[in-house]
């Protein structure tokens, strides 16, 4: 029974870990679904909306620095409450700012509260869940993302018609204050498992320097991967409700369909994401070749995404734009599943943080140009441009940096 007991908790914590990762992407798209009114109420251009998608980039950028000191401070259970009540009381301070400056301010501390999500999440399945129940509750979790990517254009623009622009903020805040009470209740039994019971007590080891990393070029392979990338799935997550509203003249109540669909192609393409890589090897593979071939799949199937600016409608540019967030998340996991590869595994967790920071930097120039473009009177040509050609040029930057990926010895 005691045993019974210890799984249903653990079950509990993978739900809410699934609800809390929901609510992070929840909340960080209100302000883009909210675009088309707020530009009319405080008359904002393109480029001061896409300053708060570049501040919000740049400040979570900032706190990859020190997410894993903070985490490993203060543990996950209050670690992570602390950090989804900040980017509640964040979420919901939105609705009381009125300048530039203000609604900067409410974005840098989202993004710094929000950042501590995936690195709590993945220490909470680490520390607390035995290997046999990881692997899906890891699975379970990232799909969350992808979840909270649906349901917040099927629920903001409709608060924001219903009960008004400041209520949207309000209401998606406050969900963060009710689950923190599930939070505080469901996690107050929980123990570390195994070897993570141990470390628990001992001094923190120190993973290897940053400057040691940047001096291989496997380090170089995986940074130059994701710059090239990530900065399309930031440019699609803030720009999205525009482009379908500038593109197709829809208005507040309407963007939310055609937002919706994109983010459920990506949802299915974070599910089939794993599949093609370990076909491929057993087709007798290199894993070199597996790698490399899977990666220029998806990056083939980005490339149509310019098509979406001479679509019939808006649902047919949501299918283009869906397909390359569908590739998006293949060509994603292969970076992912790279780094395990040919990264020693002390060395991971940090490339795969330097992978991160270098990505939300490029995300946030990428916003800004975005912003300079459509005031400029470029439209979103070049940024669609960019986004086609991003995939095949990171194929070729890692071909570059590692023309052989050698699969490295786990027990390095």
């Amino acid at each position: 029974m005691a045993t019974d007991t210890g799984k249903w908790i653990r079950y509990g914590l993978i739900a809410l870990l699934f609800f809390g990762t929901a609510l992070n992407y929840l909340d960080r798209q209100v302000l883009a679904l909210l675009k088309p009114t707020l530009q009319v109420e405080f008359g904002w251009s393109d480029r001061e909306f896409g300053h708060f998608g570049s501040a919000f980039q740049i400040a979570t950028a900032v706190a990859l620095l020190g997410i894993g000191w903070f985490i490993d401070r203060f543990g996950v259970r209050w670690g992570y409450g602390l950090a989804v009540a900040v980017w509640s009381l964040a979420g919901m301070a939105h609705a009381y700012a009125s300048t530039v400056g203000q609604f900067v301010a409410a974005r840098v501390t989202l993004a710094v509260a929000e950042s501590v999500n995936t690195p709590a999440a993945m220490k909470s399945a680490a520390t607390y869940l035995p290997i046999r129940e990881r692997s899906v509750g890891i699975g379970v979790i990232n799909s969350a993302a992808n979840i909270g990517a649906i349901l917040a254009p099927l629920t903001v623009p409709w608060i924001a018609i219903t009960y008004g622009w400041q209520e949207a903020f309000i209401i998606t805040g406050a969900l963060g204050f009710v689950w923190l009470i599930f939070w505080w209740l469901g996690t107050s039994k929980l123990t570390p498992l195994g070897d993570a019971a141990i470390a628990a007590t001992q001094p923190r080891e120190k993973g290897p320097p940053w400057r040691e990393l940047l001096k291989e070029r496997r380090t170089w392979a995986v940074a130059g991967a994701k710059l090239l990338t990530d900065l399309v799935w930031w440019f699609i997550l803030f720009w999205a409700p525009d482009f379908f509203a500038r593109q197709f003249g829809l208005g507040q109540a309407e963007i939310g369909g055609p937002t919706a669909v994109v983010y459920a192609l990506a949802a299915v393409g974070a599910l089939t994401s794993g599949i093609l890589f370990p076909i491929l090897l057993g087709r007798g593979m290199t894993p070199n070749g597996a790698r490399k071939s899977s990666m220029f799949f998806y990056a083939l199937l980005i490339l149509p995404i310019p098509l979406a600016l001479q679509a019939p409608n808006e649902w047919m540019a949501a299918l283009i734009i869906g397909l390359a967030l569908f590739a998006h998340q293949g060509f994603s996991t292969n970076i992912f599943g790279m780094t395990a590869d040919i990264i020693p595994a002390r060395q991971v967790g940090s490339v795969i943080a330097i992978g991160a920071l270098v990505g939300n930097l490029s995300g946030a120039a990428m916003l800004e140009f975005a912003g300079w473009s459509l005031d400029s009177g470029y439209g979103y040509t070049p940024m669609f441009a960019m986004c086609a050609s991003a995939y095949l040029l990171a194929l070729l930057w890692i071909h570059i940096m590692q023309p052989k990926l050698e699969v490295v010895n786990s027990a390095e």
